[in-house]
């Protein structure tokens, strides 16, 4: 289904119900409240955002015109919840990659596999790359990859519901250092550093997940520290 382009703020409402929905079951459908709560949320959200219920509200208008949203009976307080994949046409996997990119803003594929852990499992950093050309494929694209920043060693990618990422974007994390305010040629190295190991510490995250799981499948205990 085509749609128009969603603001910022239609957009990050859209993606906290998806994500709500997962990760705070007892509490979906949500109240405005609550909703108005997640949007303004400081963890987990890039950018930060300051909305009132009212603004909340209004969205919520929007969405429901677009049935994208709907709102649930059979309470005393109005609650809502989302209809991203079946409106957008889109699996499961797509749907929490989409929510993610819009709620931290341009990230790689690995940080996206650890990012949507809560939302959606992907097996490795590869299944997340498969969606993600599925998405960048679509008529109209709801996703792209972005040119790789200065010194990184990964290309993000970003959402593309809310129209084109500004032209920034996928310099944004190496522009400061690229331009001298690192100060200096240390800058770029250290850059693709620091890109590497935070590639490498989402890595190690996810297995320690899977192990986790496998050990609890077993019914393992976890070692005693030394």
């Amino acid at each position: 289904m085509a749609l128009r382009e969603l603001s910022a703020l239609e957009a990050r409402v859209l993606a906290v119900l998806v994500e709500k929905e997962s990760t705070v079951p007892d509490s979906y459908p949500m109240s405005l409240n609550s909703l108005t709560l997640g949007v303004n949320q400081k963890t987990a959200r890039d950018p930060v955002m300051s909305a009132s219920e009212s603004e909340v509200a209004a969205v919520l208008d929007e969405l429901k015109s677009m049935s994208l949203v709907q709102s649930v009976s059979g309470s005393r307080v109005v609650r809502f919840e989302h209809n991203m994949k079946r409106v957008l046409g889109v699996p499961g996997q797509a749907e929490a990659l989409l929510a993610v990119l819009i709620l931290r803003g341009p990230q790689t594929a690995a940080e996206l596999r650890l990012n949507t852990e809560r939302l959606h499992r992907f097996a490795d950093v590869s299944s997340v790359e498969g969606f993600l050309d599925e998405l960048a494929a679509r008529e109209p694209p709801m996703a792209r990859k972005l040119a790789r920043a200065p010194g990184a060693r990964e290309s993000r990618w970003a959402h593309l519901l809310s129209g084109e990422p500004p032209a920034w974007a996928g310099a944004a994390a190496g522009s400061d250092i690229a331009t001298g305010a690192g100060g200096g040629r240390g800058g770029s190295s250290s850059a693709a550093r620091d890109e590497e190991i935070a590639a490498l510490r989402a890595e190690l995250d996810a297995l320690k997940a899977t192990v986790a799981r496998i050990q609890a499948a077993l019914g393992m205990d976890e070692p005693n520290p030394a």
